[in-house]
């Protein structure tokens, strides 16, 4: 598995490697062990499958307080997103910066989101599929959410206009400004 920094520390970019022939492909999407021996150690207990009929359609920015905080490893099932990732960790040297990437079904990428980050995804075509992994379970009373379009983080969403679909919750979610963020960066990776 190739592994990608980007410009945010501890959000990584995981490339797995795709086993080919003229049936298909295979591809191992998640091995702690060989992870473990690149330094990242995530113990993931949940898997989750959301699927959007529209392109265009955005789904965030999503993320869970502790005691029951988050790692995510983000994939795309079928057809194309935009995947973003927001570092909330107070003290961390890109608070507030967002980071975006493309996955789809074609290119196999995923992104390795550790806790203390806020989610979310646009649809880039219709009908796709995300599929990701939790490190905790879902706990109602500890989920948060960021505005989508707030102009204090201006993530740019890779869509055309504005969103084809979205949550009465995401847009009633709260801005940036004013966030007293659940989260301490301890610079160091999941």
């Amino acid at each position: 598995m190739n592994i990608v920094s980007t410009p945010i520390p501890d959000l990584l970019i995981l490339e797995p490697r795709r086993f080919g022939d003229d049936r298909g492909f295979f591809a191992e999407t998640w091995n702690a062990r060989a992870l473990e021996a690149a330094g990242i150690h995530v113990d993931f207990v949940q898997d989750n499958h959301s699927f959007s009929l529209q392109a265009g359609t955005v789904r965030g920015l999503h993320f869970q307080a502790p005691p029951h905080a988050q790692s995510k490893l983000v994939r795309c099932g079928r057809g194309r997103l935009f995947d973003v990732a927001v570092d909330i960790r107070k003290g961390s040297p890109s608070y507030g910066k967002w980071f975006g990437v493309e996955l789809s079904f074609d290119n196999g990428r995923q992104l390795l989101i550790p806790a203390g980050f806020a989610h979310g995804f646009a649809t880039l075509e219709p009908e796709t599929e995300i599929v990701y992994k939790c490190s905790d379970y879902y706990a109602p009373g500890c989920e948060g959410a960021l505005r989508f379009d707030d102009p204090d983080l201006a993530i740019d969403w890779g869509i055309d206009g504005p969103p084809s679909s979205i949550s009465d919750k995401d847009l009633k979610a709260r801005g940036f400004k004013g966030f007293h963020s659940p989260f301490q960066w301890e610079g160091r990776t999941p």
